[in-house]
C-alpha cells in the first residue's frame, strides 16, 4: 500500500469512523497524486516531510467532502427536472495554478459546458515583457545592437 492509501485510509477512520474499499482508495490515490504532481512546482515541496504534509491535507479535503456527500456513490443519474445527466472528467481538469489564474474569459453553451476560454498571463509577467521589449527597441535604435 502507498503512502497516500495509508494517509487516505486513517484519515477515513479519524474523520469518518469508517473503513474505505480497497478500490477506493486506490481512485482517490490517483487523483492525489495526480494534484501532488501539478502543485509540486506552485509549492515548497522539496521535503519529503513537506509533501506528506501537504498529502495529508488533501487527503482530509478529500475525505471532508466525501464526509458531507461529495462522492460519487451519492450522485443522482438525474437532475431536479429528472432529466438524466452524465458527468465527465478528465485528468487534464488538474492544471497549474499559473494557467487558473492566467484565465480571463470563458463562454460556456446552454448545458453549461465551457466552449471557449481565453488564457492570458499574468498582468506582471505581460508588462515585463512589454517593459524589455521597449528596452530592446530603444537598445537597437541607440546602439544598433541586439543583446
Amino acid at each position: 500500500m502507498e503512502i497516500t492509501e495509508k494517509i487516505l485510509k486513517e484519515v477515513f477512520h479519524r474523520l469518518l469512523n469508517i473503513e474505505p474499499k480497497e478500490n477506493t482508495l486506490k481512485k482517490l490515490r490517483v487523483v492525489i497524486d495526480g494534484m501532488m504532481e501539478k502543485f509540486k512546482e506552485t509549492f515548497e515541496l522539496d521535503s519529503v516531510q513537506r509533501q506528506n504534509t501537504f498529502r495529508a491535507i488533501i487527503c482530509s479535503m478529500f475525505v471532508h467532502g466525501w464526509g458531507m456527500g461529495m462522492h460519487p456513490f451519492n450522485s443522482s443519474d438525474k437532475n431536479l427536472d429528472d432529466n438524466k445527466i452524465e458527468v465527465r472528467v478528465s485528468k487534464d481538469i488538474l492544471i497549474p495554478l499559473e494557467n487558473i489564474k492566467a484565465l480571463r474569459y470563458v463562454k460556456k453553451d446552454q448545458d453549461g459546458r465551457v466552449k471557449k476560454a481565453l488564457f492570458e498571463p499574468d498582468q506582471n509577467k505581460r508588462i515585463r515583457n512589454q517593459i524589455d521589449g521597449l528596452l530592446e527597441k530603444i537598445t537597437k535604435e541607440k546602439w544598433g545592437e541586439n543583446q
